[in-house]
């Protein structure tokens, strides 16, 4: 089954890549590895603004964290010319979550997005990460995940 019928199973269409907010690219490749610059979490369109452990619950968070891979997924498409099967590999994510200095669950946060990814590409979803607690991201996001992968 190839990640397009896993995706199309799951019922999720990957959306245009954004554009960068600031002074850098979306992507950028060297050899094999692709790095993906960080995605901030979007609902409707416009940053999903908020604060785990303040006036997001963790579940919620998890939403968000999911909403991340989604399009961290069309970036990575367009990283790989258009064609997802040549990802080999998701290699790392490392997740921010916009927290209070109480919120512990960061782990879990994250998990909606390397859960997502994990159903997509399977074996090659597995991956290393990280998941920090941050007192602030971009435009008051929840949540920003970056993405490292290896391509075929």
């Amino acid at each position: 089954m190839s990640f397009y019928d896993k995706l199309k199973t799951l019922n999720i269409e990957l959306p245009a890549v954004a554009a960068p907010a600031a002074a850098y690219v979306m992507y950028a490749q060297t050899g094999n590895t692709v790095y993906l610059s960080g995605h901030i979490a979007k609902k409707d369109g416009k940053p999903w603004v908020g604060q785990l452990g303040k006036n997001m619950t963790t579940d919620e968070g998890k939403l968000a964290a999911r909403a991340v891979a989604v399009d961290l997924m069309a970036t990575l498409q367009a990283a790989c010319g258009g064609d997802l099967n040549r990802v080999k590999r998701i290699v790392k994510v490392m997740s921010l979550v916009n927290s209070t200095s109480e919120f512990t669950e960061q782990h879990l946060v994250t998990n909606g997005a390397s859960e997502l990814l994990g159903e997509v590409f399977g074996e090659q979803g597995k991956h290393a990460r990280s998941a920090f607690g941050v007192a602030q991201i971009p435009l008051g996001a929840c949540v920003e995940i970056e993405l490292i992968a290896e391509l075929a």
